[in-house]
């Protein structure tokens, strides 16, 4: 079976990803980053970069993309474009992070070096969660949050879809009765 894989995004956020992505592949196996400014094929990192029209244009049985775009409504937008074209979401997960028991997590999750996912937490599609940063038991995230380096996400928080949680943000914990709920202001 002939699979391909991308990384939707080849600024600082696909850039900072790829290496992470390559650990999932086999050898012999082909990744590219998918960026829509480009209008021929070229490098960047050292890898294939095409526009998602020339990705699409590829022939394989299964193609598999992750979506690093930082902008969760644009992450969105390309997940429903994805899906509609049959292309599978792709979840990536650095070797050092850390999931522990009863955990479920969404399609689409970019979670790099050093992150932790606690017991008995459910997250949703396309989270993606930066270096060090954190989750800790009974939390149930939204979809399209964003988690920049060194959030720290304490017990029983519930984050609302599109969330963004800046570098070194501290939730404190709620209670099984009363979690902490984070509410999204639209910018």
């Amino acid at each position: 079976m002939n699979k391909i894989y991308a990384v939707y995004g080849a600024a600082g956020c696909g850039r900072s990803l790829m290496p992470i992505a390559r650990e999932h592949i086999a050898t012999g196996e082909t990744i590219y980053f998918i960026d829509d400014a480009l209008t021929t094929e070229q490098q960047i990192n050292g890898y294939k970069a095409v526009n998602y029209d020339m990705f699409k244009a590829i022939e394989s049985d299964e193609k598999n993309v992750l979506i690093a775009i930082a902008n969760s409504n644009i992450r969105q937008k390309l997940a429903e474009k994805l899906i509609n074209d049959g292309i599978n979401i792709w979840t990536v997960k650095s070797q050092s992070t850390v999931i522990m028991d009863n955990v479920i997590i969404g399609n689409g999750a970019a979670l790099s070096p050093f992150v932790t996912i606690g017991a008995n937490v459910i997250v949703g599609q396309c989270f993606h969660a930066n270096l060090y940063s954190y989750v800790e038991h009974d939390c149930v995230i939204g979809d399209f949050v964003t988690f920049a380096p060194r959030v720290s996400c304490n017990g029983n928080v519930h984050i609302e879809d599109h969330a963004y949680i800046g570098t070194g943000a501290v939730l404190r914990q709620g209670t099984p009765d009363k979690p902490l709920i984070t509410e999204v202001t639209h910018r």
